[in-house]
């Protein structure tokens, strides 16, 4: 296997025979449905994956980065992104990532989220974060029909768009779970998909500290944090992740320039 390509977990592809099966997950009920969703980064490989740092070294040597000052090539960078927002929180979390002069990826739900905070996902986009898509009511894609995969995926592209005046670029899949249909369909939409390699799970504590120590104790070069700023214990942890991480010399960036010069493919599943 070449060092450009990931194993995903077998147990994240879905047969053909669930297909046709359907399942709603609320936000509300994102806790209970995320237990035990964290990338184990093991077993089966049956999708390839790219890595940020391959994303860079497939653009031509010596081009400039794309996106704003920071070369990802050189300096160390590492991206903070949040899921399943707007809610009543995010206004905090923005307050905080423009004191510390963070840029930050939104991967946001339709339903919700996006149709109850239309200023919040404004203010995303005017301060400088990437706002991209986590689908509109959280089905697991796996588990759907093709009409309903796209459903999920147009209905916040058109919702952002209206609102920022342009579509996402990036998705993410709920809890993670992706295969060959997602991809099509993704790549028929424009959409990249990106994944993680560090979590807090947060969705099963509120203990900020604990937030704190799990991400600190994942955080390498080129790694994509996630987050959710919809659980109490996840904001008030934030300004220390920060603060540590700036301490060891990482440097911040959204999605997009952590692959600059590169750009995100559609189709294409991004993971450090």
């Amino acid at each position: 296997m070449s060092p450009t390509t990931h194993k995903i977990p077998a147990w994240q592809h879905a047969s053909k025979k669930t297909r046709g099966r359907r399942r709603r997950l609320r936000p509300a009920a994102l806790a209970s449905a995320a237990v035990g969703l964290a990338l184990t980064l093991s077993g089966c490989a049956q999708v390839d994956t790219t890595a940020p740092s391959s994303a860079r070294a497939a653009v031509a040597h010596g081009a400039p980065a794309r996106l704003g000052s920071v070369d990802c090539r050189e300096a160390k960078c590492i991206a903070l992104t949040f899921d399943a927002g707007p809610s009543e929180n995010s206004a905090r979390l923005l307050d905080i990532l423009k004191q510390k002069k963070v840029s930050a990826t939104f991967f946001l739900l339709g339903k919700n989220h996006i149709e109850k905070y239309p200023d919040l996902v404004k203010r995303m986009a005017a301060e400088g974060h990437e706002v991209a898509s986590h689908t509109w009511d959280h089905k697991i894609l796996t588990r759907i029909s093709d009409a309903q995969i796209r459903e999920e995926l147009t209905r916040p592209d058109d919702a952002i768009e209206r609102l920022i005046g342009h579509k996402p670029t990036l998705m993410r899949p709920p809890q993670g779970r992706t295969d060959a249909d997602v991809h099509r369909i993704c790549k028929e939409l424009g959409l990249a998909e990106v994944l993680w390699s560090v979590t807090a799970k947060d969705y099963m504590t509120n203990d900020s500290r604990l937030i704190t120590e799990r991400v600190l104790d994942q955080a390498s070069r080129d790694g994509i944090i996630l987050l959710h700023d919809i659980y109490p214990g996840t904001v008030p942890a934030v300004p220390g992740i920060i603060d540590a991480l700036k301490a060891r010399g990482y440097v911040f960036v959204t999605v997009p320039q952590l692959l600059a010069p590169g750009k995100a493919v559609p189709g294409k599943v991004y993971r450090p």
